[in-house]
């Protein structure tokens, strides 16, 4: 986001909403070709995702819903590795410059920074013919050689997922009118729950510490807890027996599989969670349940590794096996 001796239209579109937001001394005012981060003796952890018109937001979403969501799906993943936010860059592919869109965007993304201490350091803005665009990069600090890994889960430890799980993808069904849409009809404030959670991620950060200090291995749900928990338990070369009914489900999710209208197997596939899914061992349970409870953030033990390289098997009632049609959202 580099302006030039002669300012252009993309030179007056960064200074006008996005300058403001980089607050960062080593942002150089978007003024530079590019940032300088300072690690401070840390590492620097980067993670970055893209969220597409069509893909992971409906062209109707709200601007500052979009920004939100770019900036948070990447805050997720910095928590769950027990990364502090440092900073970001931002990719913006436009279809046309839009005053009344960019305002809203550009206003809750500098919320967003401020809020969770992740201000912006650079990027770029292009024109495209097709659908929309967000990429964001994003940079954490953690300790030297402490981010936590999705390796790392052993035959004992816990399972342990934080908040509710399948709420985004049932607020997801909602926006779609599907059949969530048609069982909450005259549910409102449901409704409203279950599209906020898809639209505006709730990312963990302040669990991130704790994170660090006790998971032996750690992600974040973003596709599905079904699928994330085999990506874990594949990279650490381990499996997983998961009790469905522990699963922590919203007051409306819960009442949505008791009248019928959707399985668990849909709840634990469905995407967007943003959720920390961490392995702790059974003697540090405790304490970081405590730890966990102080930073405000709720957890819940859904199951244990098991020795095995099969895929995490997920039990009902009385203790049989839940079929997965599939285990998670898949781009390809």
């Amino acid at each position: 986001m580099a302006s030039e001796r002669t300012a252009s239209g993309e030179d007056s579109l960064i200074a006008r909403y996005f300058r403001p937001l980089a607050t960062d001394p080593g942002a150089f005012d978007l003024n530079d070709d590019a940032a300088a981060l300072k690690a401070s003796g840390e590492d620097i952890v980067v993670t970055t995702d893209a969220i597409v018109e069509g893909v992971h937001f409906l062209p109707d979403d709200p601007p500052d819903t979009l920004a939100r969501k770019a900036l948070r799906v990447n805050l997720s993943d910095l928590a769950a590795k027990g990364a502090t936010p440092a900073g970001f860059v931002l990719t913006l592919a436009l279809r046309t410059v839009d005053e009344a869109w960019l305002g809203p965007f550009a206003s809750a993304l500098g919320e967003d920074a401020t809020q969770f201490g992740c201000p912006l350091l650079g990027g770029d803005t292009v024109s495209t013919p097709g659908p929309l665009m967000i990429s964001i990069t994003a940079f954490g600090r953690v300790p030297p050689g402490k981010m936590v890994h999705r390796s790392g889960a052993k035959p004992g430890d816990l399972v342990v997922v934080t908040g509710t799980i399948g709420d985004a993808a049932l607020g997801l069904d909602v926006l779609k009118g599907g059949v969530v849409a048609g069982a909450l009809a005259s549910d409102r404030a449901g409704r409203d729950m279950l599209i906020g959670r898809y639209r505006v991620p709730q990312p963990r950060n302040a669990l991130a510490n704790v994170i660090r200090d006790y998971a032996s291995a750690a992600m974040d749900v973003s596709d599905g807890l079904a699928g994330d928990l085999a990506k874990l338990c594949a990279a650490s070369g381990v499996s997983a027996a998961i009790d469905a009914q522990s699963i922590p489900l919203s007051a409306t999710a819960r009442a949505l599989i008791t009248r019928g209208a959707v399985d668990i197997a849909s709840i634990v596939s469905g995407g967007d969670d943003y959720e920390i899914l961490c392995v702790i061992p059974e003697d540090r349970f405790d304490v970081f349940e405590q730890a966990a409870k102080a930073s405000g953030v709720p957890v819940t033990v859904i199951g244990g590794i098991v020795a095995g390289s099969s895929v995490p098997r997920f039990f009902g009632g009385e203790g049989r096996e839940i079929p997965l049609s599939r285990l998670s959202y898949s781009h390809f």
